[in-house]
């Protein structure tokens, strides 16, 4: 399976620095003629056309005859518009140096706010799923981003604190209109962007582990599409638009098959409304939003610890009767 790395360049000095960022614009200065002669020779084809507009500083791909590294030195050399930059320092961590190590070809030049980071794309081998004992189940939320079927309940209060605060300082500052209120309104961007991305790996990491470390497989539900099908109230609008559905699902899947773990994916449809006990469904059963109260068998659980056990009920149900392609992991 593929797995995107990423390294900080540290330049040494301001020539240095200011070389990869005038490639940068080079290059992407020489896409944007080749696009517009492209589109003005109404050259259709797909190798040979390309109408949209690059930013001047833009990724660029770099293969290893123009970029090599030094992971022993942690070093990389570079060919620039100013020449062959060597020697320039690069950080990152342990594991991401482990990965790097067997990398072959392209590696993306990219420059964020001043700084510039190299994103390899690399090949690691990927274990077959085991054959689970089980399953955990995991219920996605907005106000509990994942609850398992054994009752852990993870982040969801924090995250949305977090969103709410950046929420209202960003009216505050854009009122002001001021150059440095917009500098500042382009950091704290860039911030909540980088949190939420973050919050979630720490839970898909937490998720997989518990998984492997009990010999379970993790079963998600299927949202795709989840903000057309779900019809929110005006003060819920936010919340619902601003988290990412499909992100955590991802990061999950993609650590699972590093694992060796199999994910399914499974229609959450009544999954709230039903009783993991009894299977009794009734929308009664679900009247405050953190409780389920079964009217059947008198069952009381929190509500999302509920539907995460519904939710692993499922995906054994799924497994059992082979809608699955073993022994790798995919969605039901």
């Amino acid at each position: 399976m593929k797995v995107v790395t990423q390294v900080k360049l540290l330049p040494v000095s301001a020539q240095d620095a200011d070389a990869p960022a005038a490639t940068l614009r080079a290059c992407n200065r020489a896409a944007n003629h080749a696009s517009s002669v492209a589109f003005a020779r109404n050259l259709k084809r797909r190798n040979t056309r390309q109408r949209a507009v690059y930013r001047e500083d833009a990724a660029q791909p770099f293969d290893d005859r123009i970029l090599t590294w030094n992971l022993d030195a942690r070093t990389v050399s570079i060919w620039t518009v100013a020449g062959r930059i060597k020697h320039v320092p690069f950080v990152c961590s342990r594991q991401a140096v482990e990965l790097l190590a067997p990398r072959e070809g392209e590696s993306d030049l990219v420059m964020r706010d001043g700084m510039f980071f190299l994103i390899a794309t690399v090949d690691v081998p990927e274990p077959e799923a085991c054959e689970p004992v089980g399953f955990l189940g995991v219920d996605t939320g907005t106000v509990t981003i994942a609850t398992t079927s054994d009752g852990e309940i993870m982040a969801g209060r924090g995250l949305d604190h977090h969103r709410r605060r950046h929420r209202d300082l960003r009216q505050k500052l854009r009122k002001k209109r001021t150059k440095s209120a917009k500098r500042t309104l382009k950091r704290l961007r860039r911030r909540e962007a980088r949190h939420a991305p973050n919050t979630n790996h720490i839970i898909a990491k937490q998720l997989v582990t518990t998984a492997e470390r009990t010999s379970r497989g993790i079963v998600l539900e299927d949202l795709s599409r989840i903000r057309q099908r779900v019809t929110a109230r005006k003060d819920q609008r936010t919340r619902l638009h601003s988290w990412a559905f499909a992100r955590l699902g991802t990061f999950v899947e993609y650590k699972a098959r590093r694992a060796g773990v199999p994910v399914l994916f499974v229609d959450p449809r009544d999954t709230s409304r039903q009783c993991s006990e009894c299977r009794h469904t009734h929308r009664a059963n679900r009247v405050p939003q953190a409780r389920f109260v079964c009217r059947s068998c008198g069952t009381v659980l929190h509500a999302d610890h509920n539907g995460s056990r519904n939710i692993a009920h499922r995906g054994d149900a799924v497994w059992k009767r082979g809608a699955v392609n073993r022994p790798r992991t995919g969605a039901s």
